[in-house]
């Protein structure tokens, strides 16, 4: 039996990602929907193992240089595979989440990725870094609820040796940067904080089927596949409230010759809205824009729309 998805987090789970930054979440995904998932994952990579040696950092080298190797296979939904991949980072439970630690009833998904990693394809080392400069043109917010919630989902064991994300917790990053210290990494990465948060850092390793919600403004960084034959299948999916035009990095429109049917034939009415498509029963839905969606989306099933259509008054 499928869990309920208020089953699927616990109230625990979206104050430690408030107060902290981050949150590990086993269980979080069903053994049939981790083996759905792996499927499409083995499809759109069309690989299940990776080398036998990794690739090593040179002697000298700074800490955690970002090596451009490592972003070949990290690609956007969707995907011309099942719905499985192209539809969990639109998972109920994420969007449950997300709403929870958003404190918002109305919540997007505005960057959605499946990064296949595997051992001897690249240096997947990184140093600690915060996403938020890719993600707004500002800064954080100081109020957690007003920024945005990244879950990375493991669908893969994931130890050190295979990649596992390292974190340091926001209370923990503020005793070396002080509360404004997500900046002070940009220009250089200075050595000299590397080495203060290296200490500081924990793993994310974790089994397959976790999901650990983090914030834009929490240090991070990748770590490298050591494991002969090792392979990481990781989701990577971004919500903020769908007020805040301040936030942002997909525009999924833009993207419009990728098989988006894959999604549209398949999510409900919610999991839809989470990318900017109006409810059922708004005004932006008449008999004309009805039928001009079927054409563009011929497996799409609009009962839910056209039934809003015909209670609306006119």
């Amino acid at each position: 039996m499928t869990a309920r998805q208020d089953e699927r987090f616990k109230a625990v789970d979206v104050a430690t990602w408030q107060r902290d930054g981050v949150a590990l979440i086993k269980d979080f995904y069903t053994a049939e929907e981790i083996a759905a998932v792996r499927a499409d994952f083995e499809t759109v990579f069309g690989r299940t193992s990776g080398a036998d040696e990794a690739v090593d950092r040179k002697k000298g080298e700074e800490i955690g240089r970002f090596n451009g190797a490592q972003f070949k296979t990290l690609n956007s939904i969707p995907f011309d595979c099942s719905p499985a991949l192209n539809l969990i980072g639109l998972h109920p439970a994420l969007i449950a989440f997300a709403r929870a630690a958003l404190n918002s009833d109305e919540v997007h998904l505005y960057q959605c990725q499946a990064w296949a990693k595997f051992t001897g394809d690249a240096d997947y080392d990184q140093p600690f870094h915060c996403d938020f400069v890719n993600h707004t043109l500002t800064v954080p917010s100081d109020d957690t609820t007003k920024n945005a919630v990244t879950v990375i989902s493991y669908f893969t064991d994931v130890s050190d040796a295979l990649g596992a994300m390292h974190y340091v917790t926001r209370p923990d990053s503020q005793t070396v940067t002080g509360p404004d210290g997500t900046l002070v990494y940009q220009g250089d990465f200075q050595a000299g904080l590397q080495k203060a948060l290296m200490p500081l850092g924990r793993s994310s390793a974790s089994p397959a089927g976790t999901a650990v919600p983090y914030a834009i403004d929490v240090f991070h960084r990748g770590t490298n596949l050591t494991e002969p034959g090792g392979v990481r299948y990781a989701v990577m999916a971004c919500f903020k409230r769908a007020d805040d035009d301040s936030i942002g990095y997909t525009a999924w429109p833009y993207h419009h010759l990728l098989p988006w049917g894959q999604i549209f034939n398949h999510a409900t009415p919610d999991q839809l809205a989470c990318l900017g498509v109006k409810r059922p029963g708004h005004p932006f839905w008449t008999e004309t824009t009805l039928a001009m969606a079927q054409v563009r989306y011929p497996g799409w099933d609009l009962t839910p729309y056209r039934q809003a259509l015909a209670r609306t008054p006119a």
